[in-house]
């Protein structure tokens, strides 16, 4: 399974951040091009990843992903055993990834810059949904997250921009979860 590699996520993560050929990715994740290479027609084929459209020359294909965030929705193509697969991993890896910028953001000595202490941090909630109400409260979790994205409200005079990391997870329980 491709996504379940290192050189899956690594070539997912590497291109996310700039365009870079299979040989290139290879060299940074130590992996031989042609599995980078293999990776990448993966996350090609379910749309995570795509020839860069400005390519340096004809010899070199350069690969980025297609989105600097992560989402989709599990239901897309659940008929489709690899997708549940690949969507199965990707969950998991996304977890993984949250914990490990928890740990680097709480062994950093930045948290305690006066300025960042009293923003942002980590919260729980337990809500109780019907299918369509978390389906409208993800529509609308995006809809504050792409306006972030797209249109911030103005900064304060001489405030430091960090880039903030997010990640949303909206897991419906019959049972409290404990």
């Amino acid at each position: 399974m491709p996504s379940r590699t290192p050189s899956a996520r690594g070539s997912w993560r590497c291109c996310a951040t700039r365009a870079a050929t299979a040989s290139q990715l290879g060299r940074r994740l130590d992996e031989s091009s042609g599995s980078t290479s293999y990776h990448l027609r993966q996350l090609a084929r379910y749309g995570f990843a795509e020839e860069d459209p400005d390519q340096p020359n004809r010899r070199d294909k350069r690969w980025r992903a297609t989105e600097m965030v992560t989402s989709w929705q599990r239901s897309e193509r659940s008929d489709d055993p690899e997708w549940r697969q690949i969507s199965d991993a990707l969950e998991r890896r996304q977890m993984l990834r949250a914990i490990e910028l928890f740990q680097r953001w709480f062994a950093g000595e930045d948290r305690f810059d006066p300025r960042w202490h009293s923003t942002g941090g980590l919260f729980d909630n337990l809500l109780r949904l019907t299918p369509s109400q978390l389906a409208a409260l993800d529509r609308d979790l995006m809809a504050v997250l792409d306006g972030y994205r797209t249109a911030p409200p103005p900064a304060e005079p001489d405030e430091p921009v960090r880039h903030v990391a997010i990640y949303q997870q909206l897991l419906a329980f019959e049972e409290v979860p404990l």
